[in-house]
């Protein structure tokens, strides 16, 4: 599996940069892992849009969605001179079903559903799902393939079942938005700490940093995260092939 990251700020984009997503890729298949604000101008740097496979949705808020109307209008286009294959699938959970069937567009794209408790065959993956704590309904992702495990936590306060959700994952992307003052005060996010611990306590063998606030240094979230765990952590570097 190889991962890139996209967009890696949470709530708008830091300039000239995108909120949150992920390209995964595996056997020339491509999946968009969220798809916020200012990440279909980014992404084209490391893939012809014509060449996505899927998208699939953590949840509903506008920093992960934000690119999904201009994305249908590119593959319109794209429709229209006979440069894509559509429909575009684009995976979402439907316990928001205003929002899920606007995942559907004039046939060039199409939404499929699911849920916490089921496995997505999704190209060469297992995706498995875990429901979070955050102000609307959210679903981590975990993507399993040949022995190898990339986990995504999305949006989440401290979930105990995170631990066994993200369990050996060679490959852990998790969402650290607060500087430790806000624990409690700031509502669904982790800070830089918790996931650390969260990657401690799971095994995961290395750590990567996003949905990071523009505000503050950033530095010292990867600092608190390093010091709660004992493997490789880093901020999620924008453009960098993680190889898995």
């Amino acid at each position: 599996m190889n991962v890139t990251p996209i967009g890696i700020w949470g709530g708008y984009p830091n300039k000239n940069e995108a909120t949150s997503s992920f390209l995964i890729e595996q056997e020339g298949f491509r999946c968009l892992v969220d798809c916020g604000s200012g990440v279909l101008a980014a992404v084209q740097n490391y893939t012809s849009l014509n060449e996505l496979d899927a998208v699939i949705i953590s949840h509903y808020h506008a920093d992960h969605i934000a690119d999904i109307g201009v994305l249908q209008h590119a593959a319109m286009v794209g429709m229209q001179l006979k440069e894509w294959n559509v429909p575009l699938l684009i995976y979402g959970h439907d316990r928001d079903r205003p929002e899920f069937e606007k995942l559907s567009y004039k046939g060039v794209t199409e939404g499929r559903s699911v849920r916490a408790e089921e496995t997505l065959q999704l190209g060469p993956w297992e995706v498995t799902f875990c429901e979070t704590i955050h102000p609307v309904y959210c679903l981590a992702l975990r993507f399993s393939s040949k022995g190898k495990t990339v986990v995504f936590t999305a949006d989440t306060e401290w979930k105990e079942e995170l631990v066994g959700f993200s369990e050996g994952a060679d490959l852990l992307v998790a969402e650290s938005n607060l500087y430790e003052k806000y624990i409690g005060i700031i509502k669904g996010h982790m800070s830089g700490k918790q996931a650390g611990e969260l990657a401690q306590r799971a095994g995961a063998k290395h750590l990567l940093l996003t949905h990071l606030p523009q505000y503050g240094n950033v530095k010292e979230i990867e600092e608190a995260a390093a010091g709660a765990f004992r493997g490789g952590v880093e901020i999620a570097r924008i453009g960098h092939t993680y190889n898995v």
